[in-house]
């Protein structure tokens, strides 16, 4: 009998890149989902298994999922987009007899807060010296720069380079900002998948060659012993279970330090797969209750993205009030 899974968020490249490898299996029913009509990875599926669900933001959220788990006979849920984890984390029950593949809500949150995930792994040695900002700061003898950013809150923005003291007593004090010792170095995204017991069974490191609106759109895969065991040490301390991508900077001295956890498929996704770690199947098999390999190897691959079109017959488009195009009206 097929395994049904619902995987929301279908408009991003990481919900793309999940519907894609999932699609290979012959055992997998997929159903794609997305707030937004105009989503291209609604259509990577037949008609008959495409949902519109509100934004995660909204109140009615999970019931939509929920309803839409009744309805459909879903067995496995995955969300690709970080507002809607939050949502249905702390909610997860009222998916049964779904299950939520994702990490525990107590991972989730310590992720979500910067301060919280250095402190959580400082104990690994690569957390960078992390304090907020105010009274803290300014009691802490920094290497100028520093860097501060938000405390929460994705991509860069609020980020900022604090070049001298002065700076650093003028940093504003309702912004929810942290101040860290400033990693000048590369930077590299380290994907991670943890069984059920929290071994890490993989960990890939990517460079982020190219970078468009936050997503890798050029890259490598590296081996590099240092950079797969700094992030498995994030991923234990942090007690992931399922996927999370770990960024990672070099700090002055040319040591792999943390910059951030992201507890998602990310947007890069396809260049680990075609490395040979096919995440999306691999979180299936384990929230199914299968046994994971003890270990994952993958090689040392490159990719470029380009932009893909997927033509769909005008009647086939769904309409929804969260439509990209309904904010350019």
């Amino acid at each position: 009998m097929s395994t049904r899974v619902l995987v929301t968020g279908t408009g991003g490249p990481a919900g793309v890149a999940v519907v894609r490898s999932l699609l290979r299996r012959a055992d997998l029913t997929v159903f794609s989902a997305d707030m937004d009509g105009w989503a291209s990875g609604l259509y990577l599926v037949p008609a008959e298994q495409r949902r519109l669900v509100p934004p995660g933001k909204d109140a009615g959220f999970v019931e939509a999922i929920s309803a839409i788990v009744a309805a459909d006979a879903i067995d496995i849920v995955i969300s690709t987009v970080d507002v809607e984890l939050e949502a249905l984390a702390d909610r997860r029950e009222e998916l049964a007899p779904a299950v939520l593949a994702a990490p525990p809500s107590q991972t989730l949150r310590v992720c979500l807060d910067k301060l919280a995930l250095a402190e959580r792994c400082a104990e690994t040695g690569r957390a960078p010296r992390t304090v907020l900002a105010g009274q803290a700061a300014l009691a802490t003898e920094w290497e100028f720069p520093a860097f501060a950013k938000p405390r929460q809150g994705a991509g860069s923005r609020g980020i900022r380079t604090v070049p001298d003291r002065a700076a650093l007593a003028a940093l504003p004090l309702d912004e929810g900002l942290i101040v860290q010792d400033l990693l000048p170095g590369e930077e590299y995204s380290v994907d991670v998948i943890a069984d059920a017991a929290g071994h890490v069974v993989a960990a890939v490191p990517r460079t982020r060659a190219r970078v468009d609106s936050g997503v890798a759109i050029a890259g490598r895969t590296v081996r590099d012993p240092e950079l797969e065991e700094t992030a498995a040490a994030v991923a234990r301390a942090i007690g992931l279970v399922g996927v999370a991508n770990v960024q990672l900077r070099r700090d002055r001295d040319g040591r792999a330090m943390l910059l951030e956890v992201n507890p998602r498929f990310p947007g890069a996704l396809p260049l680990t797969i075609a490395a040979g770690v096919d995440i999306p199947s691999l979180v299936v098999d384990l929230f199914l209750g299968k046994q994971l390999p003890e270990r994952v190897e993958f090689r040392e691959l490159a990719a470029v993205r380009f932009l893909e079109d997927i033509t769909v017959e005008v009647s086939e488009l769904l309409e929804s009030a969260h439509a990209g195009h309904q904010d350019d009206a």
